[in-house]
């Protein structure tokens, strides 16, 4: 089922090789692997103990050993500090806490501030992100109308939460998968399957059979290439061309998110609280019959208008799911009128333009009257936006014809893939529920499982080296890459379900190894030349590798460095300035009042399918379309004029520059080497600090000659004591360093 890698080694050693293609050669998994059952490997022996920290060191020493290949020193501790508070929680060390590491004698004082930053809230926020990049999220719908889905960030809050407090991640996969289902008493566990709700959605289509399908097909491929490491999607209109994954096999998968229901209205109170909520709200009802009688009796033959103008456009099953009274719809009805009803229900918010002069003051006098009810109605309880099922017997699932709805095949059970080699767990079906997605639940988080955990230590790993140990953290299969370093995988894998599935053990297992907190320049290595012609790629990671800051951690950096970042968290998302050019869009969007708001972390930020944030758009964001399991990292010129005209970086260096003027005055040796500290998180050299102050004394003669100083570019706050040209040019100084590549690059 895998690739030949004995042709690939014989390829190899054609092109001149020889140490690499023996290599690759002697770590070929077994011909099964991935699909085979997980076990955990033999830590394997080396000769060089002096350069092994933990298990995961030996993994990757054994077949440096046999390339004759000896690993980097360990790097010095800013750069140390600057990898590890990058990688855990996206943001630069403090001046305080570069001081603090840097005066720690103590023998564990890495492994000190691994433990701090593990235990801090920014962990949460910063490994949120990579997961909500693998399962698309995004606040809108998408297509053109884009509209806003209101409690969609209580999602994002809720995987924010889970790395914070380490739920297990089997856990954390069941109550995404069926926390309706398994968990009916915990608000966490309903909003977790709002993880069913991140597909782009038609709203204004006129299929809506052709909407569901395709609703379902995407919810089975994210769920494939993100738990499970497969492209499953490949299987939808036949057999894998490469992987023994069969087409029946893709919609018996399909079967467990059939009965699938969108609710936007999941209460995340108490079942006592709701219950006395129900009261409240009968009461008002209550008093408000008549007049809300009236209202509905002037707005029933506009509704009546629009609904029969409206349903004769749809398909012909979605017309008589509508046309069908609720309590005798079929399954598949309840899931058809819902998905068309969302239309319906904007149109008919409109009814109210449609009335006549007459009937329209009628209805205003009516709303006043209900107004004076208002101290009986109870306070809206908070809801979240998820799923339930839609009964004990969902829809039948179809294989497709090459995949198309209109072309079904015969009815197909759940089932999962043979070649996975674990049985599928049979549902148990309840008075509300056919119990499929928690039997899938069980099935996903089995110990033994071949792919869940080989999948989820990948994406860790691929986070801290730039690279998994499958380069190809989405496809595991044939025409994935080959792994690396198999036995580690599986070794960290059996850890993690050692560890009671708690992803944190393996952040602090691979981070405290000797293998990352290696230097990254491979000048640096006693046996470069060798390593160079062995191992070009650095396959073997003899040394760490540079890697570039993400998007949002660009903008966080910023924001910190110039001591204007927000730590609130949590709660409805920040909406930042926008571009002038930009808000000539329909989807712009306007600012939050106060400026506090829009200087949350960049993981809070509004996030539209039709318009990303520019500098994320820039820096390689994804498009909250499809599936991301690694951003690209591209240096394109747009990035560097992003950054060097953009109002954005401009205003962070004006509060870098008042916060280093307003603590050091005019004393402009202090200042550079506070803003190396602040911006690299190092200290300057001797010759750094020399030409930094004869730049910034040349800009400020030359600031100084201009007829006009730009108050708009003077720092902010303004301080005592520097002439106006001399703390414009530290704002040139600080915005050169915003710009640097040691600023946007992590070693």
């Amino acid at each position: 089922m895998r690739r030949c890698y004995s042709s690939l080694a014989l390829l190899l050693a054609g092109s001149g090789l020889l140490a690499l293609a023996s290599q690759l050669t002697a770590d070929a998994p077994p011909a099964q692997w991935p699909f085979n059952r997980l076990t955990r490997p033999a830590v394997p022996t080396v000769g060089d103990t002096a350069s092994v920290v933990n298990a995961v060191d030996h993994f990757i020493r054994a077949p440096q050993e046999k390339a004759g290949i000896r690993p980097n020193p360990t790097a010095d501790r800013a750069t140390l500090l600057n990898r590890v508070t990058y990688d855990l929680t996206g943001l630069t060390p403090t001046a305080e806490e570069f001081e603090a590491f840097r005066n720690d004698s103590r023998s564990d004082a890495y492994e000190r501030v691994v433990d701090r930053l593990l235990a801090s809230p920014q962990f949460g926020e910063r490994w949120a992100q990579h997961w909500l990049d693998l399962v698309r999220y995004a606040e809108t719908d998408g297509f053109k109308l884009d509209h806003t889905r209101p409690d969609a960030w209580r999602y994002r809050d809720y995987v924010i939460r889970a790395f914070n407090s380490d739920l297990p991640y089997d856990r954390f996969l069941r109550q995404q998968l069926a926390g309706d289902e398994l968990e009916p008493e915990n608000p966490d566990a309903r909003i977790a399957t709002g993880f069913f709700r991140l597909h782009p959605e038609e709203t204004n289509g006129a299929n809506y059979k052709q909407i569901r399908q395709d609703i379902l097909d995407d919810i089975t491929d994210v769920f494939g290439s993100a738990v499970l490491g497969l492209t499953l999607g490949c299987a939808r209109c036949h057999n894998h061309k490469f992987d023994p994954l069969k087409q029946k096999e893709y919609f018996q998968l399909q079967a467990y998110f059939a009965g699938i229901l969108q609710r936007n209205d999941l209460p995340l109170v108490p079942t006592a609280e709701k219950e006395q909520y129900d009261r409240q709200l009968g009461a008002w009802q209550a008093a408000t019959r008549g007049i809300r009688a009236e209202i509905d009796q002037l707005l029933r033959p506009v509704g009546t208008e629009v609904f029969q103008e409206l349903v004769v456009t749809l398909d012909d099953e979605s017309q008589d799911a509508l046309k069908t009274p609720g309590e005798k719809r079929t399954p598949m009805q309840q899931q058809l009128a819902l998905l068309a009803g969302k239309q319906i229900e904007r149109r008919y918010a409109r009814m109210y333009r449609r009335l006549p002069a007459d009937r329209r003051a009628r209805y205003d006098a009516l709303q006043q009257q209900l107004a004076t009810h208002d101290s009986l109605k109870p306070q809206p309880i908070p809801t979240a936006m998820g799923v339930c099922e839609v009964g004990p017997q969902p829809p039948a699932t179809h294989q497709l014809a090459n995949g198309n709805y209109l072309k079904p095949g015969p009815a197909v059970e759940p089932g999962t893939p043979a070649c996975l080699e674990v049985e599928a767990v049979r549902p148990t079906p309840s008075p509300s529920s056919s119990g499929r997605r928690a039997a899938l639940a069980a099935w996903v988080c089995r110990p033994d499982h071949p792919l869940t955990s080989r999948v989820i230590v990948n994406r860790l790993w691929q986070q801290y080296f730039g690279k998994g140990i499958v380069a190809t953290p989405n496809d595991f299969g044939f025409t994935g890459e080959r792994a690396t370093h198999p036995a580690l995988l599986d070794y960290l894998a059996t850890e993690l379900v050692r560890n009671r599935w708690q992803l944190k053990s393996i952040h602090r297992l691979i981070v405290t190894s000797a293998t990352y907190q290696q230097d990254a320049n491979p000048h640096d290595n006693p046996t470069e030349a060798r390593a160079v012609q062995a191992d070009p790629s650095n396959r073997l990671l003899w040394h760490a590798r540079v890697r570039r800051r993400d998007a949002e951690s660009i903008r966080d950096a910023m924001l910190q460095v110039a001591g204007r970042l927000n730590p609130r968290m949590g709660g409805v998302s920040a909406l930042p300035e926008l571009p002038p050019q930009v808000m000539e869009s329909r989807y712009a969007w306007y600012p939050d009042a106060r400026a506090v708001d829009r200087n949350r972390r960049s993981v809070y930020v509004y996030a539209r399918r039709n318009l990303p944030f520019p500098l994320f758009a820039a820096f390689d964001a994804p498009d909250r379309v499809n599936s991301c399991p690694t951003r690209s990292a591209t240096i394109t010129a747009p990035q560097a004029l992003t950054l060097l005209n953009s109002e954005f970086t401009m205003n962070q260096a004006r509060f870098l520059a008042g916060r280093l003027l307003s603590r050091h005055g005019g004393d402009l040796k202090a200042v550079i080497r506070q803003a190396y500290i602040d911006v690299f998180g190092r200290q300057v050299a001797a010759d750094e600090v020399a030409f930094d102050e004869q730049y910034v004394q040349r800009a400020a003669e030359l600031i100084a000659a201009e007829d006009e100083l730009d108050a708009d570019l003077a720092p902010d706050p303004l301080p005592e004591g520097p002439t106006a040209p001399l703390a414009l040019a530290v704002v040139d100084f600080c915005h050169a360093l915003l710009n640097s590549a040691e600023f946007l690059y992590v070693e």
